[in-house]
């Protein structure tokens, strides 16, 4: 029996310790997709890489979950000295320090470039390349920006997890992704989280959410949102359900060529429209049906 108990325990504390590393997995990636192109706008703008900008806020702030992010959009851990702004106070070395605060992540990010433009300690940094993401990150260790010892080899870890290093060769920046974070405060839930795919935007409806709240977030008209939808603008939101920011697409992405979707049980052809950011008419055209035509589970439905 003793043996038994163990052997349960231990599968327990298994699946306990994977379902956790998922959900921070998770938690990691949706902050890279809020903040990546913010991170890219400033590396084109003070020459700071985007991997380096990324990593420091996902360390420095647990992902956007740290006391000093949530209460005071602070992302980068960075104290008061010289700073005549809002304040939050914090342990951290010392009990009660004081900590910059901003009216949004995005301020944070634009502090975090000037601090490190504007320190004499980090002057050095700039003549690398901002390829150099291991340079940096073993520059700022070696500059004092953390106490912790293992603080470059931590952000180069994240880097390399994550692919960050992949940013600090892009182009340009999605203006769409830095505007939803540019102009708006966080408090409460915070901004919706922002993805992409099928060459448009979505989030994730959450409880209480209605197409006027969402459009006032966004800065689009709440009556587009539910045209886009094909929804009526007054309709009542559940909370999951994918919300679509622009006008749909008449098929699936490429890689979905020559790929079926199986119906499942509660779905219909509009969720299945919505999952995969297709028109509803253009799914039926797909499938030569028509909106009479019922679908059952199991049946196989081309995308494209």
């Amino acid at each position: 029996m003793k043996k038994f108990l163990l052997i349960f325990f231990t599968i327990y504390c298994s699946l306990f310790t994977v379902n956790a590393q998922v959900r921070w997995n998770e938690r990691y990636q949706q902050y890279i997709d809020q903040y990546k192109d913010i991170a890219i706008e400033e590396m084109h703008r003070w020459k700071i890489p985007a991997s380096i900008t990324l990593a420091q806020g996902l360390f420095e702030s647990g992902a956007g979950q740290s006391d000093l992010a949530r209460k005071g959009n602070n992302h980068f851990g960075i104290k008061c000295n010289g700073w005549t702004g809002r304040t939050i106070h914090h342990d951290d070395d010392a009990r009660n320090e004081c900590f910059r605060a901003y009216d949004s992540p995005y301020e944070s990010f634009e502090d975090h470039s000037r601090f490190l433009v504007n320190g004499q300690r980090y002057r050095s940094l700039f003549s690398l390349k901002t390829t150099d993401y291991k340079g940096w990150a073993r520059g700022l260790k070696a500059a004092g920006y953390a106490t912790n010892p293992q603080y470059a080899d931590k952000l180069i870890e994240i880097i390399q997890l994550y692919k960050l290093y992949e940013y600090d060769k892009a182009k340009t920046a999605d203006r769409f992704m830095v505007q939803h974070t540019k102009d708006h405060s966080v408090g409460g839930q915070g901004l919706h989280p922002i993805k992409i795919f099928n060459k448009n935007y979505y989030l994730v409806a959450r409880r209480g959410d209605t197409f006027k709240s969402i459009g006032e977030e966004i800065d689009i008209s709440y009556k587009k949102i539910a045209k886009y939808n094909e929804r009526d603008k007054n309709d009542r939101l559940t909370e999951g359900e994918v919300i679509w920011l622009k006008k749909k697409q008449k098929k699936a992405p490429k890689d979905y060529k020559g790929r079926l979707h199986y119906v499942r049980a509660g779905e219909s052809m509009y969720s299945i429209a919505q999952s995969y950011g297709i028109r509803l008419k253009s799914l039926y055209k797909l499938n030569h049906m028509s909106p009479d035509d019922d679908i059952h589970i199991g049946q196989g439905l081309k995308l494209r």
